[in-house]
């Protein structure tokens, strides 16, 4: 399928995007680098996937780089940030679009994994957002998007994802109290709630069991 075009411009921009390698995350960057954006694509572990991004998005005649982070670590993200202003002098867009996912009951889950679905779903985006701020004040404008999840703005839940729910949950009550604090500096920051995709991690039949696990006696109405 032919990728759609953005009818704006982003010419100077510079944007960020955590799990930009592959994925949502990768058509984010790409489709950023269409609109004009230089792109810095942050991974975690795909620094091949990452690269074949930014040979992708030189390819459109944008500025690019990729850059290996661990967003749960406030001080990796802190580098991040230094890495990104260095190639580029600036940072406008910051997108984030990490986050784990865990198919588990709550009676079966441990302390351990239960924070880790909230580290990398709602700690990273405060983390890499405060981290941030500063340099996207500079200029008065500064875009920050959030990648959610579909029926989160509801509080949404579901059958053995209990903590990946909560902290999609959280993401947009934080999204939308940063969105109050940073107005007055040209800065905006949204939530966008996608529906499923098919990918590595969760397959199209991985998804119908997280469908079904909202109706636990079989009704659907």
């Amino acid at each position: 399928m032919k990728p759609r075009s953005l009818k704006l411009s982003l010419k100077n921009r510079v944007a960020l995007v955590t799990g930009g390698s592959r994925g949502i995350g990768k058509e984010i960057a790409l489709t950023l680098g269409r609109a004009g954006a230089s792109v810095a694509v942050a991974y975690h572990t795909n620094k091949a996937g990452a690269q074949k991004a930014v040979e992708e998005l030189r390819r459109l005649g944008v500025g690019a780089m990729s850059a290996a982070t661990d967003v749960t670590d406030p001080v990796r993200v802190k580098e991040l940030i230094e890495s990104v202003t260095r190639q580029f002098s600036r940072l406008d867009i910051l997108v984030n679009n990490v986050g784990d996912f865990e198919w588990k009951a709550v009676a079966d889950s441990t302390l351990e994994e239960w924070q880790r679905i909230f580290d990398s779903n709602l700690q990273s985006v405060f983390y890499i957002s405060k981290a941030a701020l500063p340099v996207l004040r500079r200029h008065r404008w500064g875009r920050i998007v959030n990648l959610g999840a579909v029926g989160a703005e509801r509080a949404f839940g579901q059958a053995k994802i209990s903590a990946y729910s909560a902290a999609k949950a959280g993401l947009v009550a934080f999204s939308r109290s940063l969105a109050l604090e940073e107005a007055r500096y040209g800065i905006t920051v949204n939530v966008v709630n996608p529906a499923i995709i098919d990918d590595a991690e969760l397959s199209l039949d991985e998804a119908e069991r997280v469908h079904d696990a909202r109706f636990p006696v079989g009704r659907r109405s």
